[in-house]
């Protein structure tokens, strides 16, 4: 039987993603034994003429060039994954979309700023059909496998909708705010298992907002804390301003 053909691509991004992917050591020698792996920069030269069963990428849309890139990449594949905070919301790119292009070009180029055409960033879906989406800045390595082995036998995958903290509590971490300490876990949508606070570290939201936060019960842990809801607000755009009005 002749396995899916499987490719692997980058947009506006670090390529994090693609290298969390390269890391999974043995994981990924059982992932390569399902799949014909037919491109993936990261780890390979080789790449691909014909039709991708699932195509899994990376970054964000900044410019003309990068849509069309997508647009081909969507025509060529039965599916399409969206894994990375980039992809899926927007990720750090999207906060130029919070100031006027031009303003951003000049900054970033200074002269030559007509030389490098930008367009606000967007996430794929905004621009092309998307069939899963891994969130994470990088993605969560158990939940990339996951995803992929629900695309290859053709399930579904729901993204957990509910927030970081409730995965805290099944770690039994002291909650950050205990500690003095500002964290996006109240509003940021769940299933890397409240990994960056496992470890020490505190929630970015780099997956993205729940659909239906609890603001109240946010609003209660800030009013507590003698926090300011603003903070809080302007934080979370940090990975998730391309999902907010942009300006044109």
């Amino acid at each position: 039987m002749e396995r899916p053909k499987v490719a692997f691509f980058d947009l506006s991004c670090c390529e994090g993603c693609q290298l969390q992917v390269a890391n999974l050591g043995e994981e990924l020698l059982d992932v390569l034994g399902l799949i014909d792996l037919v491109e993936f920069r990261e780890v390979m030269s080789e790449t691909w003429e014909g039709r991708y069963d699932v195509a899994i990428v990376e970054g964000s849309v900044v410019n003309e060039e990068s849509e069309q890139r997508l647009r081909e990449i969507r025509r060529r594949s039965d599916l399409l994954i969206a894994y990375g905070s980039c992809a899926t919301i927007g990720g750090v790119n999207g906060m130029k979309n919070r100031k006027p292009l031009p303003e951003v070009q000049q900054e970033v180029y200074g002269e030559r700023a007509d030389w490098f055409p930008t367009d606000r960033t967007r996430p794929l879906h905004q621009l092309v059909k998307v069939d899963y989406f891994i969130h994470g800045c990088p993605i969560h390595p158990q939940e990339f496998i996951k995803v992929l082995k629900s695309a290859l036998a053709g399930l579904p995958y729901q993204v957990p909708d509910y927030a970081v903290c409730v995965e805290c509590k099944f770690n039994e971490n002291v909650c950050l705010y205990d500690k003095g300490v500002t964290c996006l876990g109240p509003v940021t949508r769940a299933g890397c298992n409240a990994w960056c606070v496992n470890n020490g570290n505190v929630c970015y939201g780099c997956r993205g907002l729940v659909s239906n936060p609890n603001r109240a019960g946010a609003e209660e842990v800030l009013r507590e804390h003698g926090l300011d809801a603003g903070l809080i607000a302007n934080k979370m755009l940090m990975y998730n301003a391309a999902m907010e009005p942009c300006d044109e």
